[in-house]
């Protein structure tokens, strides 16, 4: 009786199967709660994070950043979530910065095991910034007067129609320290035995060169998404982009309203106005 063997599985099924998989996540955009294209906040990027760390043959996740930041809410969640998904599925954590990882996202940034940047990426700016406009000179010009109306001595916080007031931007100081901190706090547990300059460098939030990022310690080291990837894991690795689902149907727009004209033009210059902070 002849011994049966099992069939000889295909040589190069067995190849392709051990190539890894790297999946990517790219983030980019102004940050803010507002579910609108072009935005980054939690409910839009915690679906793509938990598609790429559920990957369990992955050696790492691969997240591409640029951001000139934006909500300091959103990003620390943003960066929580990341840090989180990485610790329970044991995975590393590469970050990849394009053109900026600023502000706010670079508090997104520091949630990775190691931050690579082109040499020209912009990085850094760990501060906190609130602007608005003052109108008081321009209504008097005009005969308006303003009346407001409030229950509660500070509801009514530097209201660009009515003079400034001391205690606001007093109050309005503190608010921004204390945000600040949690910031500092976040890079220097993100960054640990990696920072290179003093609280007072690093702090007061300027931003650099991804090469000054590096002498810094703000950032690991200089590279790209494809060519670090491919001399670490192989030239024949896949990545594999992890990006929103596309509705199989998508109807046309059939018309526009006055308001949604005007959202649209306000929304692109609030994002004009953060890249240009950059000179972006």
């Amino acid at each position: 009786m002849s011994e049966t063997k099992a069939p000889k599985r295909n040589w190069l099924s067995r190849i392709v199967r051990r190539l890894p998989v790297i999946p990517v996540v790219r983030l980019q955009g102004v940050i803010a709660a507002e579910q609108r294209p072009g935005r980054l906040n939690i409910a839009g990027v915690e679906p793509l994070l938990a598609k790429a760390f559920a990957m369990k043959s992955a050696p790492a996740v691969a997240i591409v950043i640029n951001s000139p930041g934006g909500s300091p809410v959103q990003s620390r969640l943003i960066s929580k979530r990341i840090r989180d998904l990485a610790d329970r599925n044991g995975k590393k954590v590469i970050v990849f910065v394009e053109d900026a990882a600023a502000s706010g996202g670079y508090f997104i940034a520091v949630a990775g095991d190691e931050i690579l940047v082109d040499p020209s990426s912009i990085v850094g700016s760990v501060g906190v910034i609130m602007a608005s406009f003052g109108f008081v000179g321009a209504i008097d010009k005009l005969g308006i007067e303003r009346r407001v109306h409030t229950a509660g001595r500070n509801k009514s916080t530097l209201d660009p129609f009515l003079p400034e007031k001391a205690e606001d931007v007093e109050r309005i100081k503190q608010f921004e320290l204390d945000i600040h901190q949690v910031f500092i706090d976040h890079v220097k547990a993100g960054r640990k035995g990696r920072l290179k300059a003093a609280d007072d460098v690093l702090f007061t939030g300027e931003w650099w060169t991804g090469m000054r990022g590096v002498e810094l310690g703000l950032v690991d080291g200089i590279g790209d998404l494809h060519g670090t990837l491919r001399e670490r894991y192989g030239e024949d690795i896949e990545l594999r982009q992890i990006a929103p689902k596309r509705p199989f149907f998508a109807l046309p727009r059939l018309g526009f309203s006055a308001q949604s004209m005007v959202e649209d033009v306000t929304h692109s210059i609030e994002d004009r106005a953060w890249w240009a902070r950059l000179g972006l």
